[in-house]
């Protein structure tokens, strides 16, 4: 006769899942122990938030559902973060969490909270069994539901009593689980071709928008080939980036607002018309832009300035080869309008300027580039997944280093969420683990989860951080105009000046590394890389200085009344 804890073990293992995120605690110790016997690798983090973003990257990289695994009451609220980051992203996390004994609810029990309900606005499905044999199926159906569909997290309560209890009879109630496959794809409907097709043909200016549904419906070879046939210029979203190679001719991301302005038809494949791209709206957008939105999720198409009348609904892979089936054999899309190639070359040039500048204290632009060249000598052919988050270390790092394959960067995505930088670093670590993993990280956003370098240590999970310390949010400040706090307090968004962070990795287990020069930076990139173990260098930047507060990516699209 088997126990809760063997048959949740058993059932995951037999749905496919070799990977649990969490943090055990009462009473899901037995739980997580179970999992390791069965084979199945428990990474043990130190912050529930922190484990249910590695989950939720891992879902993005896997493209099954991640699975993390917490305590109830306080644990289940740091996880909402993480549930609610997977939802707004459209990433697969199955979060599994212990609660209170079923016969001690609203008796003020341990850690006792209403769990279903609490996570109910963050997940697709939430849901608690009622028995031992009652957890196989509401397993399978939690873990299908995270994936099939618009991608999200999914949640199964799991009470003491049935996590200790027995299955009834001799029967294993997780034998009859099997792995659901790969989430089914729908074509689109053919008439949503045909208007899609004789919108691209009649278009003078068509753009092409890939997003990062594109990068994780992995479809980058169908999404090439109608691209290769097209010739349309294209820009990426920021973890779009790589389904078609960024050193193309035709990428755009140099001339982004330019290129936007200009497009009269947009092909907007796996993205949605949020913040990230203005809602599709003018001044960002010709008013009159048809867009041809291309996404799973049917609910989206028409969405803000979409045109519901020209969206399609399907899989973006199988969306592409329909159009290039209805496309006639000789089109080709128009040249590049000559003002976004002429600035798109003016921005190309401003921008190699600014990254071989040689102000001290250094800056973004020059030392990203002496890590994307050390890299490149000392990476050999090694794939180079990069993880980046912090207002402007997360921005400029966009266009800074380029990519040629798709999922090889994740940042704080569509809720521009700080803290995820150490659970998807560690994330791609274990789901990719012949890859170089390369952290770019704000101090601030570092602080959230700077913790987790333990885990990583721990867990024996090479990678490189790079933590870009201005002292500040944003930017740091003039340490000379606040020598009297008492009359003059900190902004708030000033942080410790010159943290020593690189301490902070040797205390952690890591190797540390203080770079303040582009010279310094080039050799703890090379040494860190050929150490095969976890590094944090420790950038020291051009503090900003009290300048104004912006943030480019936010610019602001109201309209004019």
């Amino acid at each position: 006769m088997s126990n809760g804890a063997a048959v949740i073990a058993r059932s995951l293992y037999n749905l496919g899942v070799r990977h649990v995120f969490g943090i055990v605690g009462i009473p899901v110790i037995e739980v997580a122990e179970a999992c390791i016997a069965q084979g199945i690798r428990f990474i043990a983090f130190r912050n529930e938030q922190a484990a249910t973003y590695a989950a939720s990257a891992y879902g993005y990289l896997t493209g099954k559902p991640g699975v993390c695994l917490v305590v109830g009451g306080p644990g289940v609220v740091h996880a909402l973060a993480g549930a609610e980051n997977a939802s707004a992203n459209g990433f697969p996390v199955l979060l599994l969490a212990g609660s209170a004994e079923s016969h001690q609810r609203a008796k003020g029990a341990f850690q006792e909270l209403n769990q279903v309900a609490a996570v109910q606005q963050y997940t697709k499905l939430a849901v608690q069994p009622a028995s031992v044999g009652h957890v196989t199926s509401l397993m399978e159906k939690a873990y299908r539901h995270a994936y099939f569909g618009r991608p999200g997290c999914t949640y199964l309560d799991l009470p003491a009593d049935i996590i200790q209890g027995k299955a009834q009879g001799d029967h294993d109630p997780s034998s009859s689980v099997i792995d659901p496959g790969p989430a089914p794809r729908s074509m689109a409907d053919p008439t949503r071709i045909r208007a899609a097709v004789e919108a691209l043909t009649a278009a003078k200016r068509p753009l092409l928008i890939v997003g990062k549904g594109a990068a994780y419906g992995k479809c980058e070879h169908a999404v090439r080939a109608l691209h290769n046939r097209t010739q349309i210029p294209f820009l990426p979203t920021p973890m779009g980036k790589g389904v078609l190679p960024d050193d193309s001719p035709l990428n755009m991301s140099a001339a982004r607002s330019a290129a936007l302005r200009a497009a009269d038809v947009i092909l907007l494949l796996g993205a949605r018309l949020n913040w990230i791209l203005h809602y599709g709206e003018a001044p960002k957008f010709d008013p009159e832009v048809k867009i041809v939105q291309v996404d799973m999720h049917a609910e989206e198409l028409g969405n803000n300035a979409g045109s519901a009348q020209l969206g399609v609904a399907g899989d973006i892979g199988l969306v592409a080869e329909q159009l290039m089936e209805q496309l006639p054999a000789s089109y080709r899309a128009p040249p590049i309008p000559q003002t976004v190639a002429e600035t798109r070359a003016k921005n190309t040039a401003k921008a190699s300027k600014a990254e071989h500048g040689t102000e001290v204290p250094i800056k973004y632009q020059p030392t990203y580039r002496v890590i994307r060249e050390t890299l490149a000598q000392v990476a050999g052919d090694r794939n180079i997944v990069y993880v980046s988050e912090g207002a402007n270390t997360m921005d400029i790092s966009r266009t800074a280093f380029p990519l040629n394959a798709p999922r090889n960067r994740l940042d704080a995505g569509t809720n521009a969420t700080m803290g995820v930088g150490l659970g998807y670093a560690i994330a791609a670590k274990i789901a990719q683990p012949n890859d170089l993993v390369v952290a770019i990280e704000g101090d601030s956003a570092f602080g959230f989860s700077a913790i987790e370098v333990e885990t990583a240590v721990r867990s024996k999970l090479p990678m490189v951080i790079y933590v870009m310390n201005n002292s500040g949010v944003y930017h740091g400040v003039d340490p000379s105009a606040y020598d009297n706090q008492d009359q003059k307090p900190l902004p708030p968004t000033a942080l410790q000046l010159d943290t020593k962070y690189h301490a902070l990795a040797e205390s952690l287990g890591a190797k540390g590394y203080l770079a303040t020069t582009l010279e310094e930076v080039q050799s703890a990139t090379a040494d860190a890389v050929r150490s095969n173990s976890v590094a944090i260098i420790n950038v020291i930047i051009d503090s900003g200085k009290d300048k104004k507060l912006e943030f480019g990516w936010m610019a602001s699209t109201k309209p004019k009344l």
